[in-house]
Parts: C-alpha cells; structure tokens; sequence
C-alpha cells in the first residue's frame, strides 16, 4: 500500500510528493507494468484530489515511467530486452564521455569530494541490505559523475534516464551488488586519477559488465516482457 501524500504542502510540492510516491510504486512493481493508473484510485490511495495527480503524470511520463494518450489514463510502461539495451547504449554515450570531462575537471582543481561521498553512500546502502536504496544509491553515484563535468545539459540528460536506471537496478536486485560497487570504486579512482583517457575506459568497461549481467539477470525475469 502507498503511503498518502501531505495535503497541506504547496501545490508544487503537493505533485512532486505524488511523482515519488508513484515512481517508488512503479519501480517496487506495486504498479505492474502495462497496468493503467486510475485516477480515481490513485486519489483515494495517496488521499490528494486529481488536480495534482493529473501535474504529476507529466513528469513521470518524461522520465520514462509512464505513456500517456488524449482522455486516457496514464500506462504503466513495459520493459523489453530491446528498451534494456537501448537504456544500456545511451549510457555509454552519455556515461563515458562523462567519465571524461569528470577526471579533466578533476586535473584542473575540481574537487573529487562529492564522488567520494556518493560512494560512502553506496557503501552505507550496501550494510542496509535494502534493495531500493541500493538501487538508489547506485544511480546517484552515475549522477554525481555526470555533475562533475560542470556540463549543464549533460546533467539535464542524466535527470532524464535516471528513473530508468535505479528501475532497472531494482529490477536486477537478485545481482551480487558488491561487483557493482567495485566497479564504482574502480571509477572513482580512475576519475580521481585526473586521466581522461584512463576513465573513459574504465567507466565504458563498467557499463559492457553491467549490461552482460544484468542482460542474464533480465532473461530469466518476469519483470520484462520478449
């Protein structure tokens, strides 16, 4: 069951609660995929009116997590091993380069501190043993990269796939989360070491494991459909 929404925030704070607690819905599979959100429902569920429901579509739908048509109620979108790897490819666009300017911002003086705390983070999640905040945890880890590159639509970029990584995370839980976490410290050595080329390497080597893993993870799921 959805915890309800506090009525008595600002508007604007009134639908973003809604976005989260409908994408921790999503992402936790409360909400199945292809499912359709009623609106109706969903207002009696978070306890909020439809006018902030209605706001809080649109921000899902940009971030991926549902589809929408004229008069109809929004869709739970449905995974595929072709919408996985097509997650996994523009990662490796966005990430690698990323990895890049990162360890060049890092030889001009740019601090590695922010990276090093994601990973603290990371490592804190790991001791919960809770699967959505390691999830979580992970793909704010591959946000403060891309952060680190100064590059403002790199990091709009980022906010836009970000959902769909920590869902995939989710999705691919039963994955041994220590191989992941090495491969963040190996990264954040690499960016640190202020070699761009070194990083663009390790960071696209991290991405290719993470796709071959989480791909056999995926074809033995029921969280995605072909």
């Amino acid at each position: 069951m959805v915890e309800p929404v506090d009525p008595t925030t600002r508007p604007d704070s009134l639908s973003r609660q809604i976005y989260a607690a409908l994408r921790e819905g999503i992402i936790r599979g409360r909400y199945l995929q292809g499912s359709r959100l009623a609106e109706q429902r969903l207002a009696e569920e978070l306890q909020v009116s439809r006018v902030p429901l209605r706001e809080a579509v649109p921000l899902l739908e940009v971030d991926g997590f549902v589809s929408t048509l004229p008069r109809r109620s929004a869709i739970v979108t449905t995974w595929t091993i072709t919408s996985a790897h097509d997650l996994f490819d523009l990662r490796l666009c966005l990430e690698v380069g990323a990895a890049r300017y990162a360890a060049r911002q890092v030889a001009a003086g740019t601090s590695v501190a922010p990276l090093q705390a994601a990973l603290g983070g990371c490592r804190d999640g790991l001791d919960s043993g809770d699967a959505y905040r390691i999830a979580g945890d992970s793909t704010r880890f591959h946000e403060v990269v891309v952060e680190l590159t100064a590059n403002a639509l790199m990091r709009s970029v980022m906010r836009s796939v970000s959902g769909r990584m920590m869902w995939l995370f989710f999705m691919t839980r039963e994955l041994d989360p220590l191989d992941a976490h090495h491969g963040h410290e190996e990264l954040l050595a690499a960016i640190e070491s202020g070699n761009e080329r070194v990083a663009e390497a390790v960071a696209y080597t991290h991405i290719e494991r993470d796709r071959l893993d989480s791909m056999r993870a995926l074809h033995h799921s029921h969280d995605i459909r072909d």
